[in-house]
């Protein structure tokens, strides 16, 4: 029967505990209530590369 070594859940291969994965934004808008989304929204329709982070899922904000 084969070894095998399990791998600790979200862990590569490389015995890292994460993949660092590099992005670029032209603007990052923090907040995803109403003001936040129609910024981002109001952003990316301009044409920048927009992210929106939020601490809630996006239908869970306050506004």
């Amino acid at each position: 029967m084969a070894s095998v070594t399990p791998i600790a859940s979200g862990a590569s291969q490389t015995g890292k505990a994460y993949t660092y994965v590099d992005h670029s934004y032209d603007v990052i808008v923090v907040g995803a209530g109403g003001a936040g989304l129609r910024a981002t929204l109001g952003m990316a329709e301009q044409g920048f590369k927009t992210a929106c982070i939020t601490k809630v899922f996006p239908t869970r904000s306050h506004t």
